[in-house]
């Protein structure tokens, strides 16, 4: 591998979620071309649904998207070869996504099926600790089939002394904590943000000024634009359609260019990345972009290009970014990789 080669990681279902993997993949990254050649499975463990990496350490945790949730933690070595430091419970149903907090001392875990949220402490090299935490939440939103009870489905911890988000499709709410350094415990603030009724939010991302964050609905099809002001609010500024395709839309991963000039939104069903301006007030649509599949769970935006993963097409494609109008193309061939759900850088 030439010094100029990247590692990326690829989470996926395995056949304890109905998926067709064997656990965490490893592929090497061209900077240049954007090409994707896989290295084969470095991890064989259940349902790594979402990644994430340790902000100094080189450690990566997965959540394994289980009954009897857990999040697991491997070293990375050498052409992203990965030595497992242990797993522990997550004290819920299907966690589907994991963060790490900025200063690398605590893990958390959104547990969807359970409606919760786990923290685990980690040490100076990054191996999670014992559960400190496990804060569930309560409620339903309209929709009887999705929202019967709470479903939290991200954590996004902020920069600095900024809140730390939970995103609850089941709810219809962002929650708002803060996590207690001491005895690795959330602290509510209240009161959380709810969305409008049956939005269904599943994924936030947030702008490189600090200010602004943008937030899908799987449920409505929607972006709602928020400013997130000094006291740890979000205010709403309004809402757009996340595709402008017909069909059964349900939108995935949300992400903003480290430029902070554009929104990118993959939806799910229609096979599409709805590509955003964010020079005005509300997000703009400029481009809609077909994926070569139906069903873009999770993209990366690493360097000049895209990285899509399509969760039922077996798959990863690759697309150049292009740095002026932000709209993606298509480079290459798929890259086969079985039912992948996240692409780590």
């Amino acid at each position: 591998m030439s010094g100029q080669d990247e590692v990326v990681h690829i989470g996926g279902y395995t056949a304890q979620s109905g998926g067709r993997g064997s656990g965490i993949v490893a592929a090497r990254r061209d900077p240049t071309s954007g090409a994707l050649t896989p290295l084969g499975t470095v991890a064989v463990t259940a349902s790594p649904s979402f990644l994430a990496r340790h902000p100094t350490q080189p450690v990566l945790y997965a959540v394994n998207e289980l009954t009897d949730g857990e999040i697991s933690a491997w070293r990375v070595g050498s052409e992203g070869a990965l030595a497992p430091l242990g797993s522990r419970s997550t004290g819920g149903a299907e966690p589907c996504h994991l963060a790490v907090l900025p200063d690398g001392g605590h893990l958390l875990a959104a547990n969807y099926g359970s409606g919760s949220v786990a923290v685990f402490p980690l040490d100076a090299q990054g191996v999670p600790g014992e559960r400190t935490d496990l804060v569930v939440h309560e409620g339903h939103g309209p929709d009887p089939d999705r929202q019967d009870h709470a479903h939290a489905h991200m954590v996004s911890p902020g920069s600095g002394r900024g809140p730390i988000f939970a995103v609850d499709l089941g709810t219809d709410s962002v929650y708002r904590y803060d996590l207690d350094d001491a005895t690795g415990r959330l602290v509510p603030r209240a009161p959380r943000i709810r969305t409008t009724a049956g939005t269904g939010p599943r994924h936030l991302a947030r702008h490189p000024d600090g200010r602004r964050c943008f937030l899908v609905g799987e449920l409505d099809a929607s972006v709602t634009a928020y400013e997130l002001t000094d006291d740890g609010a979000l205010h709403q500024h309004g809402r757009v359609e996340a595709s402008e395709r017909s069909g059964h839309v349900q939108p995935s991963e949300v992400a903003v260019s480290p430029d902070g000039r554009f929104l990118y939104v993959g939806n799910r069903g229609v096979g599409t990345v709805a590509v955003f301006a964010l020079a005005g007030d509300l997000p703009e649509l400029v481009a809609e972009v077909d994926t070569g599949g139906e069903w873009p769970r999770h993209f990366a935006l690493i360097g000049a290009h895209l990285y899509v993963a399509d969760e039922r097409a077996d798959m990863v494609r690759v697309f150049r970014r292009d740095a002026d109008t932000g709209v993606p193309e298509a480079v290459g061939e798929p890259v086969p990789v079985p039912s992948p759900t996240c692409v780590l850088p």
